[in-house]
This record gives C-alpha cells, structure tokens and sequence, in this order.
C-alpha cells in the first residue's frame, strides 16, 4: 500500500496508526511468526528468551531459540517468514499462554451487560478462553460457542456448563429424572453441568451419569443442600471442580453438622447469607489438623479441582476498595453499578448494615481459606484461576487479574499463578492437548504484555501500572499488548477503548454520573 507524503502527515497529525493490529481482529494468516519475545509458559518452566514462536494455520509448529540476552541476534539463524505470512514484532515483549477463566458469566439481564461488552472485556485482559457455568441458557451460550469458534465474533473460546435443572422441564424429582436430564444436556452439546445442590440421591445420580458420558463439572455447593452433601460426597460421585469455598468447610467440620447459623437468620437475606459466610472457615476442622490433612488427601487422590474465585467475595473484606476501584469510571455500565449498590433484590448487593465486624472476619475467613488452597497447590492438586465477575463490584477482566493477584496473597509463586491461569485451566477443561501451555501442536492462543508480569501482576491491567520515572514523571505502563486467540491478532487496548465508548454512549443518553452508594448529587 503506497501513502503519499503529505496524505501520511495527515494521517499522522489526526493520531490515526494504520498499521495498528485490528480490535476486530488480524488474521488468521497462513503463517505468523512473533518475533524476539520472552517466554513465560504455563507448565512452570522459568522465563526464557529471546523467542521466535512460527504459527502455522492455527497450530505451534516452532519455538525457536534465537540469541542470549544483550547479545545481537544473527538475523540468518531466525526462521524464514513465508510468502503471505504475518511477522509480529514483539522484540522485548512477554509472551504467555491465553488465559483461561474458569468462572465466567456472559453478563446478565439484571446487570444489562450483554456479549459484546463482556467479551471484550475478557479478550482485553488477554482471557482467551472461559468456561460459562450457567447463565441465560444453554442454547443462548451454545449460538455464542459456535460464532467464537468460527471466529464470527469478537470472543474467547467458550465452554458451556448448563446449571442443573435449567430448561422447561419442570423440577427434578427422581434420580431417573435427573439421568434423563443429564443425557438430554449431553445431546444438545453443552459440555459440562454447573450444580448448586439437591437432594442426595439426585446429586449422586446426576453426576454418576455425566462422568459416565465423559462430560465434566463444577459445583457451588449451596448452603440450602449443603448439610447432607458437601464437597466430599460430590467428588466421589464425580464432580470435578467446585467453585468458590462453600461445601468444603462443612466437609471439614468435627464438632458439628450443620452451620452455626444466628437462630434469626433468613437465607433470602442477602446480608445474612454473606455475614455467616464470613464466619464458617473457623467453624471447620484447624489446619494441619488429622481432619483437615484427611480430607485434603481424599480430594487429591480423586485428582479434583479447586477453583476459589477468592476475588468475588474480596468486597467482604474490604468493601471500600472494591467500590472505589477506578476502572469503575471508564468501564462499567450505568446498568451494572446499579446493580452493584445496595439492594434487597439484586443479587451480591449485601449492603445493608456492613461495616468493620464484618470485614474483620472476613479477613480471618480469607486467611483460613487461603492456607487451604496453597497447601493443596503445594501437595500437587490443581488450582485454576476464575472470576464469577458482573457482582459484587467485580468487573470482568479486571477482576480476573485481581484473583492472580490474590493467588499471589495466598502463597501461590508468580510461575505458580500463571500455570493455574493456563495450564491447569486447560486440564480441567479437558482441552491440555490444545490450550494452556506454548507447545508444538497446541493452538495458537497467547497474551502478549510489555511489561514483566511476574515482577508486577498490576501490569495486567486494562488501566495498566503506576510507575515513576528518573525524570519524576508518573506514568502507567503495561495493560495486556496483544491477544491472540486462534492466530488471530487483537489489539487489547482498542478492545478496552471500545469498551469505554459503549459505557461513554450509556452514560450520555441519561447524562448519568457514578456515584457512591448515599451520596447525593
């Protein structure tokens, strides 16, 4: 393409880059190599570059060691760019596996938070890939799997996890109704079951029959059914994921059975739920203890997994932060924050007397959480990264870096943080042998960053790192360069500046302005 010297100083002038890689999408091209980059693979070996990565039609066909640090690379030992292919400059870049959410809505009526916004969202934040467990309904997830994997729309790679029972059927009442469900599930095409409890024997069969068909699961083990069956019981019936916490404490209790719940306690309040919530790790068996060390072991030997989403619940524990976080301006919709506040109705919106008591047992409550899920990490369990974001004051895609930053808190090694985010998603996804690592044959999935994210996880961040430099100016740095899904090349920051023009667009047609939850313009 020929410019004309005074069309190009136009074109310069007006701030407009054409040869910016595309928030739509660049590719897929015949070949791609991405040239110069560090290497920070998700199966926990230790950075290394400088890189050549050769990605030939959607599949790694090269990884290629190129030269030493500070030390010129001879330019004929580079692999040779094909005629129509695509060379990707990333010189002094990082380059990592596509990121993997295990807990993944895609929005919501409540929040009026649809596709577009969510996806780019995730892809902005370099989530190539999410698993949905439940949402509005599995042919809604099932048409978006389809448009993603042919790369129709602007979306990571989706897994569709129907919640048990959803559909027009009417309730489950029989372990034969539920098999019958489950196989019907399974013939539509979802790939997994996302359950909230039931009653034993329909717990059992359920998912006894989907381990049957080859399908996976998760659970969050709801306070409603969790007395007579918990974590334990659903992994030896073959569940393989739980979600967030609930179910394992009471797997772990030695002097109770039940929740110590306030006799005046309603689980339709919403701060009553949350409150006691907050109140339950130190109810359960010490760490360390036989019982503790006895159920951990179990769940290691039935090879399960743990998914905390420690970030969904992190506005117990400090509700000012959560509310106050300043991607909130630019990127979440008049909608979603008001769904947010405080509210009878909406669900999370538990802010109805919150205040230090509650936070302060939160804190302890994350502490005993935590030491929990780093031990299991420790003695080779899996532990995957998710975010359950569009509640609580979590928005999506930054909300799934705050988790790495919270697997950071828990114990977790940086190396170990991007392993849960990447490989250890894809196992338990059951998709290893094409995702979550850098590997010839797997498929071209990657997040490309300026900055080193092991030294700073902020740098993940849409709205980036704050850093000073030796002249005494503050910058910010980093925010995900690229991702690549599929081959395709996305310019993160365009994904997140379309993202910022929707919620721009919103706010204009009822010249609204975000406020704190009481305050009165």
């Amino acid at each position: 393409m020929k410019i004309n010297k005074i069309l190009l100083a136009a074109i310069l002038l007006c701030g407009v880059n054409l040869f910016a890689q595309s928030a739509s999408g660049d590719g897929p091209h015949s070949q791609l190599i991405i040239r110069g980059v560090m290497l920070i693979n998700g199966n926990g070996a230790p950075p290394q570059g400088p890189i050549d990565i050769v990605v030939e039609n959607n599949i790694i066909k090269k990884i290629q060691v190129i030269g030493y640090p500070g030390v010129a690379i001879k330019q004929d030992k580079r692999p040779l760019l094909k005629a129509g292919g695509k060379e990707l400059d990333c010189t002094g870049m990082y380059l990592m596996p596509g990121f993997v959410d295990m807990h993944g809505h895609i929005g919501g009526n409540p929040q009026g938070a649809d596709f577009e916004y969510v996806f780019r969202l995730w892809m902005g934040h370099g989530i190539t890939t999410v698993r949905e467990p439940s949402g509005r309904g599995v042919d809604y997830t099932l048409d978006l799997k389809r448009k993603s994997a042919k790369n129709e729309i602007v979306a990571p790679r989706i897994l569709a996890y129907t919640g048990f029972g959803q559909g027009d059927g009417g309730p489950i009442t029989s372990a034969e109704m539920a098999r019958e469900w489950v196989r019907n599930n399974a013939k539509k095409g979802a790939d997994g079951i996302k359950f909230f409890g039931a009653e034993p024997e329909i717990m059992d069969a359920a998912l006894r029959e989907n381990k049957k068909l080859g399908l996976r699961s998760a659970c969050h083990h709801a306070q409603l059914n969790v007395a007579r069956w918990n974590v334990l019981h659903s992994a030896r019936a073959g569940l393989t994921t739980m979600e967030h916490w609930y179910g394992l404490p009471e797997a772990l209790f030695e002097d109770r059975t039940v929740q110590d719940y306030p006799l005046d306690y309603n689980y339709n309040n919403e701060q009553h739920r949350f409150e006691e919530a907050g109140r339950l790790w130190k109810q359960a068996a010490k760490p360390y203890s036989e019982h503790w060390n006895a159920v951990m072991d179990e769940l290691l030997a039935l090879d399960f997994t743990l998914d905390p989403t420690f970030n969904i619940y992190e506005a117990s524990r400090d509700l000012q932060r959560a509310r106050r976080a300043e991607w909130h301006e630019d990127y979440t919709l008049p909608s979603l924050w008001e769904f947010y506040q405080p509210s009878k109705i909406s669900h999370g919106s538990y802010w109805h007397d919150w205040g230090t008591e509650q936070e302060v047992a939160w804190k302890k409550n994350y502490k005993l959480w935590m030491t929990f899920i780093n031990e299991y990490k420790n003695r080779g369990g899996r532990v995957t990264a998710g975010s359950d974001s569009g509640f609580i004051f979590q928005l999506y895609g930054f909300a799934y870096v705050r988790e790495l930053e919270l697997l950071r808190e828990a114990g977790f090694h940086p190396m170990e943080i991007i392993r849960s985010a990447t490989l250890n998603g894809a196992e338990a996804l059951g998709m290893a042998d094409k995702i979550g690592s850098v590997t010839v044959g797997k498929l071209a999935d990657f997040v490309v960053v300026e900055e080193n994210p092991l030294k700073n996880l902020k740098v993940l961040y849409g709205t980036g790192a704050i850093k000073l430099t030796g002249d005494n100016e503050v910058v910010r740095v980093g925010g995900v360069k690229y991702t690549i899904k599929d081959g395709i090349i996305y310019d993160a920051k365009a994904l997140l500046k379309e993202v910022k023009d929707m919620v721009t667009t919103e706010k204009k047609k009822s010249n609204y302005k975000i406020l704190q939850p009481g305050i009165k313009e």
